[in-house]
């Protein structure tokens, strides 16, 4: 099983790339605003309720806390050691560079709308942690926001690229799947303290989403990934 919020963002790619079809023309600038900012205030409260959510499954909870914070300045260590950010960036700038050409011109392609979009909806933070916090039985909600982000913007990829946005739902699928699958089992191997520090250092990084997602403020997330591998690291070294 691929997991309920990567079948929801295969749907809503799908969708979204349909109605971009039919429609054949973007919303208006206003209107992604708005959606875009109700987007960030969601996203503010998924983040709460995964550092809350984390803090009642332990019962070492301010220990839990000092571990996902020390983890988070680990993990961006590691990250920015890795060039994570900057990768992702170069990947994400190539799509965006694909799309305005595309707009441009006008003309639609299969394989530039498919490629683009792939990229797109792949290379994000939210992916990875989305994903994680699926296979973790955790909650969808990540995957949810992600999903409604995706939809929308596959309606102005299709309009502009064509079918090929809709072939894309089939790498995000294999690709978040994957990751969920690979969390859920490791899930079996993981302490209940463990999976709390997971969805604590999660949530603290979800709490930059919003900054991210209504253009207040450009942080390099991505970088902070490694932490979801050392926070629970850290507590069975720490709490057991």
């Amino acid at each position: 099983m691929i997991g309920l919020g990567t079948m929801i963002n295969v749907v809503a790619i799908l969708l979204g790339g349909l109605i971009g079809l039919t429609a054949g023309k973007q919303m208006s600038n206003n209107l992604q605003i708005t959606i875009r900012n109700l987007l960030g205030l969601v996203t503010f409260l998924v983040a709460i309720s995964m550092i809350w959510s984390g803090i009642k499954k332990s019962e070492n909870d301010l220990a839990l806390v000092g571990i996902s914070m020390l983890s988070l300045v680990l993990g961006n260590a590691i990250g920015k050691l890795l060039k994570i950010q900057k990768r992702l960036n170069k990947a994400g700038q190539s799509a965006t560079e694909r799309f305005s050409k595309a707009a441009t011109s006008g003309g639609k392609n299969f394989n530039e709308g498919f490629i683009t979009a792939t990229l797109i909806f792949c290379v994000g933070p939210m992916s990875i942690l989305g994903a994680i916090e699926d296979g973790l039985g955790s909650n969808f909600s990540i995957l949810a926001v992600k999903s409604a982000m995706d939809g929308l913007a596959s309606v102005a990829f299709a309009s502009t690229f064509g079918a090929g946005v809709l072939l894309a739902a089939l790498p995000v699928g294999v690709y978040q799947g994957t990751i969920t699958l690979l969390a859920a089992a490791l899930s079996e191997n993981l302490s209940d303290p463990m999976i709390a520090s997971i969805g604590i250092t999660g949530g603290m990084i979800v709490m930059i989403l919003p900054m991210i997602i209504m253009n207040l403020y450009k942080a390099p997330i991505s970088d902070y990934l490694p932490a979801l591998v050392v926070a629970p690291l850290l507590t069975l070294w720490w709490v057991g």
